[in-house]
Order: structure tokens, then sequence, then C-alpha cells
């Protein structure tokens, strides 16, 4: 293979030849650094400021913010979280839960997590901190911190991804998944199915958890972005018990299994 000249008489020839030619593209020819010493440029001054800077910002999303109905009861349901840093650390703060809409019925404060998180790769995220969960309703409210770590990211062909791995003040373990994916039927119209599950370590029967996998929840909703940062929704889930787990809520006159149809609206800002 022919080499191309590497001298810089050629590449102050070539620079001028591109600049005649309006061409707005950087030369970088092969053996050439296409950076001067600061990092900036060939032709850059030592006292030029760096040309792009890490800026801090942020962003709310409340991802589902929804009524479900289902044959016996309705529950007022959230999936939020809020985020500030850069381009590789950030801090995060996540909620997730349900209220049932009957007086004195109660309702659960499934996650609220604090996280550290470092950009570990493209579109990949290490995360750690402390959770939070609260059950409430007729009877005593129950609640316990966790220690937690875990990744959120990108997955190939683009499924939004978490997981997260959980360990309480009391040492019980668990581990928890989260998929979405977002289909565009139209640049506005979007179907998004979603899945998630837990898969406890122990049994912890004060909160209805038996060790195995505890069960799964998974739903399809179809939203309509009237502005990007604003889309009402329709769609349905069905919540589905397992193993340990399904046989303490039947041991308490629960059902294992609900459907129910959604309707919520989705924002961000």
């Amino acid at each position: 293979m022919r080499r191309i000249p590497t001298s810089h008489g050629v590449w102050r020839r070539a620079s001028a030849f591109a600049g005649a030619l309006g061409l707005t593209a950087t030369i970088a020819l092969a053996g050439q650094p296409a950076l001067g010493a600061e990092g900036q440029g060939v032709h850059a001054e030592p006292d030029w400021p760096a040309p792009v800077e890490e800026h801090w910002y942020g962003r709310v999303l409340i991802d589902r913010l929804e009524v479900a109905v289902a044959e016996d009861e309705e529950t007022l349901n959230w999936d939020a979280q809020a985020w500030y840093g850069g381009d590789v650390d950030r801090v995060w703060f996540e909620t997730e839960g349900e209220h049932v809409l009957e007086d004195g019925e109660g309702g659960e404060l499934e996650t609220a997590d604090l996280f550290y998180s470092r950009r570990v790769a493209p579109f990949w995220d290490l995360r750690a901190g402390p959770g939070y969960q609260r059950e409430y309703g007729p009877g005593p409210d129950r609640d316990r911190f966790f220690g937690v770590l875990g990744v959120q990211g990108l997955a190939p062909y683009w499924f939004e991804t978490e997981a997260n791995l959980r360990v309480s003040e009391d040492g019980d373990v668990s581990a928890d998944a989260e998929l979405e994916y977002d289909l565009l039927l139209t640049q506005r119209l979007i179907l998004q199915p979603r899945f998630e599950t837990t898969v406890a370590f122990q049994d912890v029967p004060e909160f209805g958890q038996g060790a195995g996998m505890t069960g799964f929840r998974t739903g399809l909703r179809l939203r309509y972005e009237i502005m990007r940062e604003f889309a009402p929704y329709l769609g349905v889930s069905w919540r589905r018990d397992l193993g340990e787990t399904a046989d303490l809520v039947e041991a308490e006159g629960g059902d294992t299994s609900s459907v129910a149809v959604v309707f919520g609206v989705r924002v961000w800002f």
C-alpha cells in the first residue's frame, strides 16, 4: 500500500487546499496528529479555552402515572425517576408503588432508591446507594431499608434494562429486573411492552415474599405523544405470583393473578 507523505509541509499544503475549497471537515492524514498540544486542534493557541466542556444538567421522568382497574380493586400506580449530573457521574432518585383507591385499603411504596451512578461503558451505568420499602394499610405498617447495587442501560436492540441486587437491613437478599421497549408505530404513536420480575433468596413472610422467583408483572401500553414531554396512554397489565410467594398470598386469601386495564400519562421535563 502506498503511504501518504506526512511531513509538516505536506500537511500545511493539504490544509490550505481544503480551506480554499471551503471544506469544514478536519483533515487527519496518516501519521500526523489531528490535535495540538492542548488537544484542541492543530492551529489552537496554548491559551485558548477547551472547545467542549462537561456541563451538569438533570431531568425528571414520570414514566407511569396511571389508574389500574382490575376485577376486584382500583389502584393508582406510579413509576418515576429524576437525575442530575454530567455524562459520566450522576445522582439518581427512583420511586415506584401503588395506592389502593378505597378508603383504608392502603398501598405500597415498593421502592424509593437514591443512587450514585458511574458510566462504565457506552449506554451503561453502574449504580449504588440506599433503598427503602414501605407497606401501609389497615394492618400495621411495615418498612425496611436496603443497600442496592445495580446496572442500568440500553441493551442490544434498544431494550431499556435495569437490574438491581438488594440486601435488607436484616440481611435478606433479593434481585429485581425490568425491561421496556418502545416500538414506534408512527412518530407520535408508540407501543411499549414492559416486563419486570423479582427473585428472593430467603422467605420474608411479613412482606408476602417467599424464596425463589416471586412472580412477574407485564404490560402493554399504547401512548400518543401530544408533545414529546406529554403523552397520555391506554393499556393492559398482568400480575402473577409464583412459587412460595403464591402460597403466602393464597394463605391470606388473596389472588395470585390479576389483569387490569390501565390509563394514565407519561411526562418528562
